[in-house]
């Protein structure tokens, strides 16, 4: 039985050569790849891009590069002692791509004194902050605009809510069914208070009391909590003086500290329970949870 001869590699090798010697040399005479491809008969291109490799193609088959000009007259900014942040916002171009243009000319001189340019950066920067702050105070007088006038429904929900987050709550193990709110804000404070007006409770019934550090100046934040609820200073308990650790850094100090106001609603255990209950039904109307479990 006759074996079969595998093809002679050597052969093999001869032939590739032999074809890449030709490719090349249509090559150097100018030809495309297509061109070539349809010369020789290849329409591999793996193959025919083997047999050039290394030969570089004719200038007459590469494309125009879009970004030529932009880098000719980002050279020419610079020779012009132009900045690359300059540069860019005047081409349209992207930081990287100046960067790369401009590499090996010549930083430009500066065109101010290192005072000068600290002066422009902090006016720069107070720009900046004023624009954001007019953008903040911008969304916050939108969402305040958009919540128009409270009903009365709504002022109620209101006001629960804001108690059970601040205001004082009964605890199994410590039976306190009172009202009890404190806190250092006066809107908050304002608005506790028209929920109290709601509810029809008499301000003879409201126990005012103030919570502050025993070295702020007590008087002065009583007369402040006065004007806020519209009562005079001597209706006001005496002041529960917070005292002071001296391992601890105060940040809550100077003319704008004032303390907490404690506002106490004498006989108001079936109020906090009306309270409480209507918090539940806030609670249960906003989604399915477990109203055993209450703290």
């Amino acid at each position: 039985m006759q074996m079969a001869h595998s093809p002679d590699k050597t052969s093999k090798y001869a032939d590739f050569e032999s074809l890449r010697a030709r490719a090349v040399a249509l090559r150097r005479e100018g030809m495309s790849l297509r061109q070539i491809r349809d010369h020789l008969k290849i329409h591999n291109n793996d193959l025919l891009n083997r047999l050039v490799h290394g030969e570089p193609a004719p200038e007459w088959t590469k494309r125009p590069n879009a970004k030529d000009d932009l880098r000719e007259q980002a050279r020419e900014l610079r020779l012009q002692g132009w900045t690359r942040k300059e540069i860019q916002a005047e081409l349209g171009c992207s930081k990287s791509s100046v960067s790369l243009w401009v590499r090996d000319l010549p930083r430009p001189e500066p065109k101010c004194s290192p005072e000068e340019q600290r002066a422009r950066m902090n006016a720069g920067l107070a720009k900046l902050r004023t624009a954001q702050e007019q953008a903040r105070a911008a969304t916050k007088q939108a969402a305040a605009d958009a919540i128009g006038v409270l009903t009365k429904r709504e002022l109620f929900i209101a006001g629960v809510a804001l108690y059970w987050a601040e205001g004082a709550k009964d605890k199994p193990h410590r039976r306190s069914e009172v009202l009890q709110f404190i806190n250092s804000d006066p809107n908050v404070i304002t608005l506790f208070l028209r929920w109290l007006d709601l509810l029809e409770v008499p301000r003879s019934r409201l126990t005012l009391r103030v919570s502050i550090h025993e070295s702020a100046d007590v008087g002065r934040a009583e007369n402040f909590w006065a004007d806020v609820v519209g009562v005079d200073v001597a209706a006001f308990s005496r002041a529960t003086l917070k005292k002071h650790n001296p391992r601890t850094v105060r940040k809550n100090t100077g003319d704008t500290y004032r303390g907490c106001l404690v506002v106490y609603v004498r006989q108001s255990a079936d109020l906090y329970r009306r309270m409480e209950g209507a918090w539940y039904g806030i609670v249960g109307a906003g989604s399915a949870v477990d109203l055993a479990n209450r703290t």
